[in-house]
């Protein structure tokens, strides 16, 4: 093998993915091996950027199916391009919503309050609109 190619358990020791999930990946069309030593399924290093977008994808709640598209679209896919603007409006929603959460824990971490949650300062942080 060549520096540039690493072996199944090498990128499960990159990434901490299960081999059936790279196995996985690679049927979906997100990945490809670029052969076998042995038995062992060979990648070229560049999976593990290709991994870790699919991880970060997989975080913010894209299914295989958009995550593939994504992959394989060309600057011209304006019906991507259309979804991808809506996911980026999610994803605002859900950054705002878990930012507040951690404001609330990180105040709750101190707070006297009994209970917690029942704190003033806490719940404005959790709902800014009251």
């Amino acid at each position: 093998m060549t520096e540039a190619t690493l072996d199944i358990g090498e990128v499960v020791a990159h990434t901490g993915l299960a081999p059936s999930a790279l196995r996985f990946y690679e049927q979906r069309g997100l990945t490809a091996s670029s052969g076998r030593n042995g038995l062992r399924r060979t990648y070229d290093a560049d999976v593990l950027d290709r991994l870790a977008l699919i991880a970060c994808a997989r975080e913010a709640g894209f299914g295989i199916a958009e995550i593939a598209r994504f992959l394989s679209a060309g600057p011209d896919d304006r019906d991507l391009r259309d979804r991808m603007a809506v996911k980026v409006e999610e994803l605002d929603v859900l950054i705002a919503r878990l930012t507040r959460m951690r404001a609330g824990l990180r105040h709750a971490v101190h707070c006297d309050h009994e209970p917690l949650v029942a704190c003033p300062e806490f719940k404005q942080t959790l709902n800014p609109a009251k």
